[in-house]
């Protein structure tokens, strides 16, 4: 069965912000039928880094990704995310 995965960008609530921690919250908030499959610091300007997570769903769950947005801009040091691309995939 075909899976979706979508790549986010994190952008923590300001440049003190563990990035590798806050991937690790992120983990922990997502409910076991979201996977992420690999986090990545991205350099934007001015030593300044955001976090980019590369999450694996089930296709057929409702909502899209309107549920994963949910989850993780509950954390307190997410200032906000986006949605950088959505694709189908069979490869996990």
């Amino acid at each position: 069965m075909a899976k979706v995965l979508a790549a986010i960008k994190v952008n923590p609530a300001d440049e003190n912000v563990d990035l590798d921690k806050l991937a690790e919250a992120i983990k922990a908030s997502l409910p076991k039928e979201y996977e992420v499959v690999k986090h990545e610091k991205v350099y934007v300007a001015f030593g300044l880094y955001i976090l980019r997570v590369y999450v694996v769903m089930p296709e057929e769950l409702e909502g899209g990704t309107s549920k994963i947005e949910e989850y993780i801009t509950k954390i307190p040091e997410v200032a906000s995310i986006d949605i950088e691309y959505v694709t189908r995939t069979e490869a996990f």
